[in-house]
């Protein structure tokens, strides 16, 4: 999708291996709390109590809906205060100061909101079939923003193409959506796992070395621009576009299929973009 212009008041951006807790006594989400606040995953200085509990109680609903980037939509949709209670917290919620903080607050407020989209409609639609679902404007942080908008402008101006396989736009073709939220102290973390997992996945990367090709997801044609920008100074001769495709193959773990990559007679092509739900209802093994 082309980019929209620039939100004049948006402002330049500054600069599910998470181990569990459980502590006799108190109850999970309290504990959980706790730590979020410890580890400074919202900052007293940026965020109201209530944005801070809200959060964690959005990371306990990731945490026990969400299985390998598939959702519980129907538990969901049975039981849905808590995702509720983050989305509209996120109205007041104040933007962090600090690049990692800014960048993690923006990730979870998009998949907060595609999760309360989907619900919405489920079941039945794809986020592709649900009428504005990208276009439609949520308050978030005093502001009137669409998801586009916080994809392609605000998420955009970080210049970190990892983290557009970190939304979930509800569809098995993104990036996997993980059982927790994003935190800014284990972001580089979360955006490197997000990136090797796209790597591994044949509905993000396939080496198909009989056709000598390699097929890759449409994310990369959307976010062109950041994609190139970040990786087209690697060596080689092919598209700059092409160079992050490859940075991203080269992860893959098979050693067959970078012996294919280092030979480097291929064509790259990309593939539609799946649309199915991320529904564990349907997942289709």
């Amino acid at each position: 999708p082309p980019s929209l212009p620039e939100i004049a008041d948006a402002g330049p951006p500054a600069a599910d291996a998470r181990a569990r807790y459980s502590v006799g006594g108190m109850t999970s989400l309290s504990w959980r709390l706790m730590v979020l606040v410890l580890l400074g995953c919202a900052p007293a200085e940026a965020q109201d109590d209530e944005t801070r509990v809200a959060l964690a109680v959005f990371d306990q609903v990731l945490d026990t809906r969400v299985r390998d980037g598939f959702v519980y939509y129907r538990a969901l949709k049975a039981d849905r205060r808590g995702l509720d209670r983050y989305v509209a917290s996120l109205a007041t919620a104040d933007v962090p100061r600090r690049r990692d903080d800014e960048i993690a607050f923006w990730l979870n407020a998009y998949n907060g909101l595609v999760l309360q989209t989907v619900v919405n409609h489920y079941p039945g639609r794809t986020m592709a079939q649900i009428p504005a679902a990208f276009t439609r404007r949520h308050q978030v942080a005093g502001r009137a923003l669409s998801l586009e908008q916080i994809e392609q402008t605000i998420l955009a101006g970080y210049r970190d193409p990892r983290v557009f396989f970190a939304l979930g736009r509800g569809a098995a073709g993104s990036g996997r959506l993980r059982s927790e939220i994003y935190t800014a102290e284990a972001l580089d973390r979360q955006l490197r796992e997000q990136m090797e997992e796209c790597a591994a996945r044949d509905r993000c990367i396939r080496v198909n070395a009989p056709l000598g090709r390699i097929q890759a997801s449409q994310i990369f044609q959307w976010r062109r621009k950041e994609f190139a920008d970040a990786y087209g100074a690697a060596a080689g001769a092919r598209p700059a576009l092409e160079k992050a495709v490859l940075a991203y193959a080269g992860t893959r773990p098979i050693q067959a299929e970078r012996e294919f990559l280092e030979r480097d007679r291929f064509r790259v092509e990309f593939v539609p973009f799946d649309w199915s739900l991320n529904d564990l209802a349907t997942r289709r093994r």
